[in-house]
């Protein structure tokens, strides 16, 4: 069966990879990136699949961006939220917060919020975690804390592992949210600018997110973590079965999610 499956910073690495499988599948794939030009070269490699443009480290992009899809689209089958960030010079976004937050944890919150009244309740949404995950601090979600590069991912990986869960809680009849650490030092962009190595093979992470899209065996996987350096669906951090620090968090997030829309919809008038 036919899925329509948006993935995000699909221009390069695992991203990539598995919407190269998922077009030759014949899925009707959808790809956002960051860079217009590279996004629209991606866009004709596979084929003319339809592109959004949008940085994750400026909310209004963000919105703009889900605004955009559902104006396209009444049924997003599957959403991968796979577009990330380690290491780079400028940390502070304009929203006065460390990017690490903004890009791994609050855009895909913003963007699956957005996108939930067309994702069926058979359908998915895959966020990529990581091995690296670390209690948050919870000012960090709202104001910049300067912490170095792995401190600030390893905290926002957790929090997209904790919401991932907190939403499979609120929707027991589907979607399914399913996060997934896709491998450890895969050969990524992030990992060669951020450790200075080649990394393993792209494929390990990439087939993985296809089968986890696609699959039925991973159609009642709501709410759990899967390792794939382990093979297997395994314990997160603590706090991601932790009811009522995870409800701090989606109050923190919630928040900043109606405040970046409101204030979109007011820049719009």
């Amino acid at each position: 069966m036919t899925k329509t499956i948006l993935i995000t910073g699909a221009t390069d690495g695992i991203g990539l990879r598995a919407a190269e499988t998922l077009v030759q599948q014949g899925h009707h794939v959808l790809i956002h990136g960051r860079n217009q030009d590279k996004l629209r070269r991606v866009s004709e490699q596979l084929g003319g699949v339809k592109s959004y443009m949008a940085d994750f480290s400026n909310m209004d992009s963000v919105v703009e961006m889900g605004q955009a899809v559902l104006a396209d689209h009444e049924t997003l089958d599957v959403l991968i939220n796979n577009a990330g960030i380690l290491k780079t010079a400028q940390t502070k976004t304009m929203q006065g917060r460390d990017v690490r937050f903004d890009v791994n944890t609050i855009a895909p919150y913003i963007l699956t919020r957005s996108f939930l009244p067309i994702i069926p309740e058979t359908g998915r949404v895959l966020n990529l975690s990581s091995a690296a995950q670390a209690p948050i601090d919870r000012d960090a979600l709202t104001a910049f804390v300067p912490m170095d590069d792995m401190a600030a991912y390893a905290q926002s990986k957790l929090a997209i592992t904790m919401w991932s869960a907190a939403l499979a809680r609120e929707y027991p009849n589907g979607p399914a949210f399913i996060a997934v650490n896709p491998g450890s030092l895969l050969a990524t962009k992030m990992v060669k600018e951020g450790f200075g190595i080649e990394g393993k093979d792209l494929n390990i992470g990439a087939d993985f997110l296809v089968r986890l899209a696609i699959e039925e065996t991973f159609a009642q996987s709501s709410g759990l973590y899967f390792d794939n350096d382990e093979g297997q669906f395994g314990a997160p951090h603590p706090a991601v079965n932790n009811k009522d620090v995870c409800a701090e968090l989606m109050a923190t997030l919630s928040s900043l999610t109606q405040n970046h829309i409101t204030m979109c919809q007011q820049k719009a008038k």
